[in-house]
């Protein structure tokens, strides 16, 4: 969930969490840290599975790609977010990120 502060249930996790205020979640929320400026200085990779069923109202990927920051965004056909998923694509994210360590 990169938009969490506006999501269903990110909205309800962040009231649970961190109260009502919603200045406060803005502060845990990726595409609003980005669209506030905070970017990260190195290029940010995302994978996202076009059948999972909480793209559109819960996850709100495309949220990321209005910031400026520089992305890499993969969207792959067949793929939600299972365990399934994640093991097919963790190789190429820890490669990505082991560039920057």
């Amino acid at each position: 969930i990169v938009h969490p502060s506006v999501s269903p249930w990110g909205v309800r996790a962040f009231t649970g969490y961190l109260g009502s205020d919603e200045k406060e979640w803005k502060k845990h929320d990726a595409a609003e840290l980005l669209k506030s400026g905070h970017f990260h200085p190195a290029n940010i990779l995302v994978h996202q599975g076009l059948s999972d069923e909480f793209l559109e109202k819960e996850l709100m990927t495309e949220d990321l790609k209005v910031s400026g920051q520089d992305l890499r965004l993969k969207y792959v056909e067949g793929y939600d977010h299972s365990y399934f998923f994640i093991l097919s694509f963790i190789e190429e994210h820890i490669s990505h990120h082991s560039k920057y360590l």
